[in-house]
C-alpha cells in the first residue's frame, strides 16, 4: 500500500511540474555604441510576447509597476541626462481605471553617458512589470552588464 501512495503521490508530482508553465513574456538584450571618444549610448531592447504590455517609465501613481532603471555611480562613467524612451502607445485601462502608456512587441530605451575611461562595463538594474488582458506578473528585477569598448 506505501509502494502504490507513493507512486501515485510521484506521479501526479511529475504531472503538475509538467503542466505549469513559467512565464517569462520579456527578453532583455543590451548593446552599447560610442557617440564620440567621451560619449556613449546604452541601449536596452526589451522583446515582448504577443499579447503582453510593458510599461513606460511615465505611469502615474495608482497604476501599474513603471519600467525603471538604476545605475549604481561609477567612476568610469557618469549619467547624462535620463533614460529616453520612444512615445508608448496610451490607453485606458479598466483594471487600473486610468489612461497608461506601454509597449507592445519591442522597446528600445537608451541612455546616454560620459566616460572618464577607454572601456567600461555600465551595470545596472531594470525593474519592470506586464500585463495581459487577463492577468499581470508581480514586477521583476534585472541586472545587466553592457561592455563599452
Amino acid at each position: 500500500m506505501k509502494k502504490l501512495t507513493f507512486l501515485s503521490f510521484t506521479i501526479l508530482l511529475f504531472s503538475m511540474t509538467a503542466f505549469s508553465q513559467i512565464l517569462k513574456p520579456v527578453t532583455w538584450s543590451y548593446a552599447a555604441k560610442r557617440t564620440s571618444a567621451t560619449t556613449a549610448t546604452i541601449y536596452l531592447k526589451a522583446t515582448i510576447d504577443q499579447g503582453w504590455h510593458l510599461y513606460s517609465q511615465y505611469v502615474k501613481d495608482g497604476g501599474p509597476v513603471k519600467t525603471s532603471f538604476t545605475f549604481p555611480a561609477s567612476k568610469e562613467y557618469s549619467l547624462i541626462g535620463k533614460t529616453i524612451e520612444p512615445k508608448p502607445i496610451s490607453k485606458f485601462e479598466p483594471t487600473f481605471n486610468m489612461n497608461v502608456g506601454f509597449y507592445e512587441n519591442s522597446v528600445i530605451f537608451q541612455q546616454k553617458i560620459k566616460l572618464t575611461s577607454k572601456s567600461t562595463a555600465v551595470k545596472g538594474t531594470v525593474q519592470f512589470m506586464v500585463c495581459d488582458d487577463k492577468q499581470c506578473l508581480p514586477p521583476e528585477n534585472i541586472d545587466f552588464t553592457i561592455a563599452v569598448k
